[in-house]
């Protein structure tokens, strides 16, 4: 798959860092695979699993740096026109690990999530949930509010698989296993800590190293430059304006208010 599409040089450096992240989403998805289908579940494995897509995550952030700095903008605006209408919003694995991570109605856009707040997570709900997932609005038209090809065509490809994913998981996805656990293990500081890291690892630090990215390369002065597939990243990327949180029961109110924000204040600005 290491064919570029143009002879501009840094093309392949973008394809093949892209493919390291996938390897990696890999085997978070490996690691969540054996916590759902552990027969006996115990807390000690539960730990050893979860710093383990830690570590993956942590690494995958740091990398994020040979996108950053190991890529010259002016070539990437030159090959970018070529990869249309694709778009780093069409990883099949990257919403797998985030079906496998929580309870399904937890990836429901904001602006929804009231309307499923006692609605149980069942086989028979997936559908009406899987239609207001919160990751569609990021792939909408900027002019029209008319979903995208890239959002079309990542439909077509995987929405049969994510709604399968999300009713296999429903009892297997990591809130769920926590939620199941004995009280004293439940209780221990070590485990919720390693699941908040998760939830920052996930759900602020891989987004808005794209965020940091997409600022360099695809943004210019006061114009805004369109991702390749379209997506509105402005609104889409930056975390405090979806607020997905894995495990919101971990966290005080306070510190789902500034979700994201100290990332920004240290990172961005």
């Amino acid at each position: 798959l290491q064919t570029p599409k143009t002879a501009i040089p840094d093309e392949e450096i973008f394809i093949m860092y892209h493919q390291i992240t996938e390897l990696y989403f890999k085997l978070s998805l490996h690691e969540m695979k054996q916590l759902g289908y552990k027969k006996t579940l115990t807390g000690k494995f539960f730990i050893e699993r979860i710093k383990r897509i830690n570590n993956y995550f942590k690494a995958l952030t740091a990398s994020f740096e040979i996108m950053f700095t190991g890529m010259e903008r002016e070539q990437f605006l030159q090959f970018r026109m070529a990869l249309l209408p694709a778009s780093g919003f069409q990883s099949g694995q990257y919403r797998m690990i985030e079906i496998c991570s929580t309870d399904f109605k937890n990836l429901i856009d904001k602006d929804f999530k009231a309307d499923y707040k006692n609605v149980e997570t069942v086989t028979v709900n997936i559908e009406k949930m899987y239609e207001n997932i919160y990751w569609k609005k990021g792939a909408t038209e900027l002019a029209t509010g008319e979903k995208t090809l890239t959002l079309k065509q990542f439909e077509g490809k995987y929405s049969k698989q994510f709604k399968e994913l999300a009713i296999e998981y429903i009892d297997k996805n990591l809130l769920a296993l926590y939620n199941s656990l004995s009280a004293d293990e439940k209780n221990t500081e070590e485990l919720k800590n390693q699941l908040r890291f998760l939830d920052v690892n996930v759900n602020i630090n891989w987004p808005l190293m794209h965020y940091k990215s997409a600022v360099k390369y695809l943004q210019k002065d006061t114009e805004d430059i369109a991702a390749t597939g379209g997506t509105n990243w402005q609104k889409y990327l930056p975390p405090r304006f979806q607020k997905r949180i894995f495990y919101p029961e971990l966290w005080t109110d306070e510190e789902h208010a500034n979700w994201g924000k100290a990332w920004v204040e240290e990172n961005v600005f």
